[in-house]
């Protein structure tokens, strides 16, 4: 665990405190290290002398690894560190509310089975026999009470603790580091059913050494329990760990917002080949219902997760879950997508310009398709049945699982998909295509641009991608009310067979003062089957009122930006990027060097202009801010119209402020992108200092 760039990070125990607890177990103190608390990790010092009091839970090469009948799929449950971290909040009866959701709410039914405890249910300190110690203000009725009211609902119970002296909360509770023969028996004894074990305080003991010793002690107790390697990716465990637990942490922690989860989601993607039955690479817990990001990338968070055959691990506090929560964690046929017997991780087939074709080979032969969209806009994604490595056949059975419908393809199987949104297909060359109505693209070119009282033109598509003819086809585009969208061309067509197209011509008008941000359009297609049968498709998409910028030479900060996203924290103006807290920042500081204009961000970062077409430069000086000391590594980039226009290269705190200026003559939008120098996101505060922008 303990959470980079996350909502909350934790920190690890390095004081006096930390020091006197270390002597009186026999343990070398940690030197104290300076900690940034948007992602770097404190592990200990290199000390490896332990209290030999569990000489027996020493690795042996000879011992056998966990029994492999458990975790043949992906661990499905709750887990409460992202939505309560160590708050009073956190306590028996939310635990026990959790289970009972998971029976009402019909997540029992659909595969979730683990009701875990995180960090901060011990007390601070062991008893007198060196045992944990429930906290007796949260777990009145211990946690064997616990275990046993979730046991009642036919559900598990997991637990929680680290491979080091201490846990990585801020107190910093009993770590199980000799003790894993102690710990493992009171987590069995008490019907612990799966344990988390994390990476904090672990003195540099080496990390096959610490898991190996602690699979081996809950192996000894007789009870099975699937263990969870928490080591943040750090000792590459999806090379070493399948003989030693179920699934393995990948990345650092989760945030709840889009550049973390993208983050995350690029650095297990590479890993399907470790990935299988009783073997799962994790890339942490689900954020879904947080808040932190829309609907649109909630349900793309479930897609990915469930498309990498990732442990479904719920984070947010069902007791508070609004209703499309509760629909995006519950989609049985997303669910049976993690789920499936055959265990294999999706691979990506191609990822250029933001468009993810991801595909994973299904037991019944079937393929599921993610068509996922990292950019800003809409964008058309597509492949085909071949590629996807489906056989030749004469048309295929495609299934959209979010939106439960069937159709029938040709073999390209395509969509636009929305800003940050994920189309999750389930494809398959079984005869039974004919059923179904033909499948349909529907494209606008993107989200439009639109100034407030100018008519904007735009032409919209409805594409067929069946094998039978798409007949009585019209199109119908709607806005927000007061706006006016007419068709300027025909928007029906009798039929369309295989390949063809209906194009309409539009304008569309925002009414004059209409404020800048975005706005809800939608384009939407009703056709039938050669059957008679009705089908529809509906796209969402977003257009942007903007604000031609003034001629002649503007501070960037001044002006309003389209979007923005930031790896931590709001991005800031006219000052650093600071913390999580909006505000917080201080003055631009590069290599010593102030300056009293510009933004400060945090990799990974992009923030867009509309420019119109009507702007020619943009100019800045830029590094790494000073308030992170000797740490971050950065790269600056500026790209016009979807096109990298300049770039810095790697740049890190020792290099003083460097001038960065790109030619954007006729981009219609500019966006300055920050992206991390290629060793993780780790105090990557980066200053665009002095931006300019000449119209």
């Amino acid at each position: 665990m303990r959470h980079i760039s996350a909502l909350t990070t934790r920190r690890r125990v390095v004081g006096s405190l930390a020091a006197v607890l270390l002597c009186a177990a026999g343990l070398a103190a940690p030197a104290a290290t300076a900690r940034d608390t948007d992602g770097a990790r404190e592990t200990g010092g290199a000390s490896d002398t332990r209290d030999r009091s569990a000489a027996e839970a020493r690795p042996s090469a000879a011992k056998a690894k966990l029994p492999g009948d458990l975790a043949r799929t992906p661990p499905m449950g709750f887990n409460n560190w992202n939505s309560t971290h160590c708050r009073a909040e956190f306590d028996e009866a939310m635990v026990k509310g959790i289970a009972d959701l998971f029976v009402e709410k019909g997540l029992k039914d659909a595969g979730y089975q683990y009701v875990n405890l995180d960090d901060c249910w011990a007390l601070p300190q062991r008893d007198a026999n060196g045992k944990l110690v429930p906290d007796p203000k949260r777990f009145p009725n211990g946690i064997k009470g616990v275990a046993d009211y979730v046991h009642g609902k036919g559900l598990k119970l997991g637990i929680y603790t680290s491979a080091g002296t201490k846990t990585c909360s801020d107190i910093g509770f009993p770590g199980a580091l000799g003790h894993e023969v102690s710990d493992a028996r009171q987590f069995a004894d008490w019907g612990v059913d799966y344990l988390k074990y994390d990476n904090c305080n672990n003195q540099g003991v080496d990390a096959k050494q610490r898991y190996i010793a602690m699979r081996d002690a809950l192996k000894a107790t007789g009870r099975p329990i699937v263990y969870s390697i928490c080591e943040w990716g750090e000792n590459k465990p999806w090379e070493w760990a399948a003989d030693v637990g179920h699934l393995w942490r990948t990345t650092g922690d989760i945030s709840d917002n889009w550049s973390s989860m993208l983050s995350i989601m690029k650095q297990n993607l590479p890993l399907a080949e470790h990935a299988g039955p009783g073997r799962w690479n994790d890339p942490d817990m689900l954020e879904v219902g947080n808040g932190g990001m829309t609907d649109t990338e909630y349900r793309t968070h479930f897609s990915m997760w469930s498309i990498m055959a990732s442990p479904l691990l719920i984070g947010s506090d069902l007791r508070k879950a609004t209703p499309e929560t509760f629909e995006i964690i519950g989609n049985k046929e997303v669910i049976a997508v993690d789920q499936d017997p055959l265990g294999k991780q999706g691979k990506v087939l191609s990822s250029d310009g933001g468009r993810w074709v991801v595909a994973k080979e299904m037991q019944d032969g079937s393929r599921t398709v993610a068509l996922f969209n990292e950019t800003g806009t809409a964008q058309s994604i597509a492949t085909t049945a071949g590629a996807v490595g489906l056989p030749d056949a004469d048309g295929y059975a495609l299934r959209d699982l979010w939106q439960h419908k069937s159709y029938n393809t040709a073999g390209r199987i395509a969509a636009t998909v929305p800003a940050h949104g994920t189309v999750l297909l389930r494809v398959a060359a079984d005869g039974t295509w004919g059923k179904n109505p033909p499948a349909v693209e529907l494209g606008l070119g993107g989200d439009p641009l639109v100034e407030a009282g100018q008519a904007k033109k735009l032409t919209s598509r409805v594409t067929n991608l069946g094998r039978t003819s798409a007949q009585q086809v019209s199109a119908t585009f709607s806005g927000p009310s007061g706006w006016r969208i007419r068709a300027t061309s025909p928007s029906t067509a009798g039929s369309l067979r295989t390949g063809a197209s209906l194009s309409t011509s539009w304008t569309v008008t925002a009414p004059r003062g209409t404020a800048p941000g975005a706005y809800d359009l939608t384009l939407k297609a009703a056709y039938r089957s050669p059957g008679g049968a009705r089908a529809a498709r509906v796209l969402p998409l977003t257009a942007h009122v903007v604000v031609a910028p003034p001629a002649g030479d503007s501070a960037v900060s001044d002006l309003p930006w389209m979007s923005a996203v930031n790896g931590w924290g709001p991005v800031e103006k006219d000052t650093s990027n600071g913390e999580e807290a909006a505000g917080d920042g201080k003055p631009l500081t590069i290599g010593g060097a102030v300056f009293a204009k510009g933004l400060g961000v945090h990799a990974a970062s992009a923030v867009e202009y509309y420019t119109g077409g009507a702007c020619e430069k943009v100019a800045a000086q830029v590094g790494v801010d000073d308030e992170k000391g000797a740490k971050g590594t950065v790269t600056f980039e500026i790209w016009a119209d979807g096109k990298k226009a300049a770039s810095t290269g790697v740049l890190t705190n020792a290099d003083t402020a460097r001038g960065l200026t790109a030619d954007v003559s006729g981009a219609q939008v500019v966006r300055l992108v920050v992206t991390d120098g290629g060793d993780g996101r780790d105090s990557d505060h980066a200053d665009w200092a002095g931006p300019v922008l000449s119209c």
